[in-house]
């Protein structure tokens, strides 16, 4: 019998490792004619395998390819000894270029960001496990989809989806997002949008606020759902922006337009007038908004109607964390009983309406069944029949005015409800809620949230962060042009 060469013996060695590894990580027990037993046992050794695959990276035995990984600018950054047969099996694209190459090492050309974590994604190829940074996502993610590597790709992305909130030096979710727009992950994309419009606030006061590109900054500018604690602090992040970036004067104009002017005190509107150094170099591209906004304070919300629409964005509140807008709620025991707590707002943000103050009444009940899932009498006896589906209820908000006035004819008062979680010691909003009265009108209401565990995300010392955001809207007003 013929002697098999070392590297022969190596690569069988490898492929008989490959089909353990395989049989290891098969779902359930299964009797030795295949059908399934669930009575045995099962003896699982894929850890050592897959310390033994990654041995053969580390020391290079028995491999039969070479990679040399470059930049492209033609720089040689690494040569890596490898074996084509674990690559072939689990990326296509590889498995093709390693079977058309002549013998001589297999040159990649990769940006510096991808060359940086190469060594990282060809480490997944052998052992199906990968440690990275924030910083470091989207390059892999680059690498699994270029190499075609689909359970990498739809790993670092579900990754980079519940990592939104995570702390890292310079931030990331922005850059995330720019990523995601241009690979087409829809999914990812509008995550991080949702994430930096519902932390605004906290993205204003960090570094990854100045480095926004212009196409997310109008993005966010345009949205009705940041969450900020006024108008007047999204005004201050702009102008610093503008400073910072020096972007062309149509890209600042258009910018500068978005700022809802109608949802700041005169006062305020008088200060930036006399102390905004980048308002008065775009004075005229905004005087017009201006101009509108001091009229909207001085004459009454039904006098206005009746020569401008009132539903245009500049006169629609955001989600303002400021006293005259809401109020926060820590409700303790959130899974037990009942809660309740009242809070002032103002009547509306116009300088007509501004002095006059409404009283809410708020309600949280976490056990609360929608009258389907009721239980009900019938039969001969009377007899209380459960209804299906009906264990322990759902969490339900009610808001409420504590009185009526006249003072409310023509403002409909939109609510809405930020709930707070916790990851990693860091706070943020997680979810926002628009409803009128009640959040039944979601019918997902709080629904992936464990109140039981407290060690839930959503519980921060036992209670359950809230902010209720009243946003009186004048829709109903504007009069009817023939």
């Amino acid at each position: 019998m013929k002697k098999m060469k070392p590297a022969a013996v190596v690569v069988l060695q490898l492929l008989q490792l490959l089909q353990l590894l395989q049989a290891a990580a098969a779902t359930g027990p299964s009797k030795a004619d295949g059908g399934p037993d669930p009575g045995a046992d099962t003896l699982s050794h894929s850890l050592a395998l897959v310390g033994r695959l990654e041995a053969l990276l580390l020391q290079g035995n028995g491999s039969d390819a070479t990679l040399r990984l470059e930049t492209p600018n033609g720089d040689e950054v690494k040569l890596m000894a490898v074996h084509a047969l674990v690559l072939s099996l689990q990326s296509p694209v590889l498995a093709d270029l390693l079977r058309e190459h002549n013998g001589s090492a297999l040159t990649l050309r990769e940006s510096p960001e991808c060359a940086a974590v190469f060594e990282k994604f060809i480490r997944y190829l052998y052992c199906g496990e990968i440690s990275l940074r924030p910083e470091q996502a989207t390059a892999l993610h680059r690498l699994a989809t270029k190499y075609q590597v689909a359970a990498l790709r739809q790993g670092l992305s579900r990754y980079m989806s519940l990592n939104l909130a995570r702390e890292s030096p310079s931030g990331h979710v922005a850059g995330w997002y720019e990523y995601a727009a241009e690979a087409g992950d829809v999914a990812l994309r509008d995550g991080c949008l949702r994430y930096l419009a519902w932390n605004l606030s906290s993205v204003l006061r960090s570094g990854e606020w100045s480095g926004l590109s212009s196409r997310l900054l109008m993005t966010l500018l345009r949205r009705s759902d940041l969450v900020v604690h006024s108008e007047m602090e999204l005004f201050s992040g702009l102008e610093e922006w503008i400073s910072r970036n020096r972007p062309d004067g149509l890209t600042a104009e258009n910018a500068l337009r978005a700022v809802r002017y109608a949802m700041m005190p005169p006062r305020e509107l008088f200060r930036l007038q006399s102390q905004s150094a980048v308002l008065a170099r775009y004075r005229e591209s905004v005087r017009d908004l201006l101009y509108l906004s001091y009229q909207f304070h001085a004459a009454s919300p039904v006098h206005m109607a009746k020569y401008f629409d009132l539903n245009c964005s500049l006169f629609v509140p955001r989600n303002y964390l400021a006293p005259p807008w809401g109020s926060a709620w820590a409700v303790s025991n959130p899974a037990r009983d009942d809660r309740s707590t009242s809070f002032q707002t103002q009547l509306g943000p116009s300088g007509h309406d501004a002095g006059k103050r409404v009283t809410w009444n708020v309600l949280f009940s976490p056990r609360w069944l929608p009258l389907s899932m009721r239980p009900t009498y019938g039969g001969e006896t009377g007899a209380m029949q459960p209804a299906r589906g009906a264990e322990g209820g759902r969490p339900r908000v009610i808001v409420t005015p504590a009185t009526s006035s006249a003072d409310f004819a023509g403002v409909s008062f939109q609510k809405t409800l930020l709930v707070v979680a916790r990851q990693q010691g860091r706070l943020h909003v997680k979810h926002v809620y628009d409803f009128h009265q009640s959040t039944e009108e979601n019918g997902d209401f709080l629904a992936d949230a464990d109140l039981h565990r407290r060690t839930s995300e959503y519980l921060v010392d036992g209670s359950l962060m809230l902010h209720v955001v009243v946003k009186p809207m004048y829709q109903s007003l504007v009069a009817s042009k023939n």
